[in-house]
């Protein structure tokens, strides 16, 4: 298995360092403004299908799956010409672009949610892909990890890679002198301005962590936006107040967030209404019947099973690729 690419990009630093090969490609995302910018995205986007196809052909892979994005669309796009098997995964409840662009010359469409008008064969509800390493992580010890009371519930706040500058500041205003214990995973960007601004032992603050399964394990309760970590809360049976970030394309993060909430395993709360948390917290901390409920709700809604789905059905495409076209055997061999 090998991995494709844009140079610079977050993936350039993340396949080596877990061991795989990663070939790169030049494109980007189209700005939405008109200018010089756009122009040389486009020229960039119109050459990528012939350097995804030079690394196919030098790959000679039996399948291809694209992670959705600008990166995959010029992969497909090249798999599709060469006669490759290709399939796409969406991790939102809404078809970003680049998806609905890709989807109509891909095998399979890989769909973390059910989305409306698209359904069929080509189309597979399997939920988001996590790592399995973030599972079955014992709560004593990381709480001990962490310094965290194993006597108290605890809160968890979870502001992304990047940081949620509305939820971090939220927590430290709210929890930083007093209240629930705390691990607050902040991103990079907010943590120094942050750090100052918590007085207790008891309020765990990280920049990051790579120890995210531990994290999970800790919580009694997260407050989290509701991109990709919904669904490892989900896996991890975490109940949670989820606020989506508003300014998502076509208010993905919504969607993701109401469905946790239909499923009983969330509450969710616009972030314009970002002042009821602190209440809401202390009324579901206080209430451990509740939180069992929605602890229970969220492991029935989750998909641990979401990775070995898409490599089985991505074998089976190329076991039928194999068997329709012996000549690509041959090739691929």
């Amino acid at each position: 298995m090998t991995f494709a690419g844009s140079r610079g990009a977050v993936e350039s630093r993340l396949v080596p360092e877990a061991g795989f090969e990663l070939d790169t490609f030049d494109v980007s995302g189209l700005p939405r403004k008109l200018g010089l910018d756009l122009v040389r995205a486009l020229v960039r986007a119109a050459r990528a299908p012939f350097a995804c196809s030079r690394i196919l052909a030098r790959r000679r892979p039996s399948v291809v799956l694209g992670g959705g994005g600008y990166v995959a669309g010029p992969m497909v796009l090249a798999a599709r010409l060469r006669r490759i098997p290709a399939a796409i995964t969406e991790a939102d409840a809404h078809l970003g672009l680049a998806n609905r662009l890709a989807a109509p010359i891909s095998s399979r469409v890989f769909l973390a949610y059910a989305i409306a008008g698209r359904q069929g064969r080509k189309y597979r509800v399997v939920g988001r892909p996590i790592p399995s390493g973030h599972l079955g992580a014992s709560r004593t010890a990381a709480r001990e990890r962490f310094g965290l009371p194993e006597d108290r519930p605890v809160l968890a706040v979870f502001g992304g890679l990047a940081g949620a500058q509305a939820l971090n500041e939220l927590a430290v205003e709210a929890w930083g002198e007093r209240g629930p214990a705390v691990l607050h995973v902040s991103g990079e960007r907010d943590y120094d301005a942050l750090r100052p601004r918590v007085r207790r032992d008891d309020y765990a603050l990280l920049p990051s962590t790579d120890r995210f399964g531990e994290a999970l394990a800790v919580a009694d309760l997260a407050l989290s936006r509701a991109g990709g970590t919904v669904w490892e809360l989900a896996a991890a049976g975490t109940p949670a107040v989820l606020v989506p970030y508003p300014y998502a394309t076509s208010d993905h993060q919504t969607l993701n967030a109401r469905h946790f909430e239909a499923g009983g395993g969330a509450v969710v709360v616009p972030q314009a209404e970002l002042g009821r948390v602190p209440g809401l917290v202390e009324e579901l901390l206080a209430d451990p019947g509740r939180l069992r409920d929605m602890s229970d709700a969220m492991r029935a809604l989750a998909r641990p099973d979401a990775a070995d789905a898409i490599a089985d059905e991505l074998v089976a495409l190329a076991l039928e690729r194999r068997r329709d076209a012996p000549w690509a055997a041959e090739r691929s061999s």
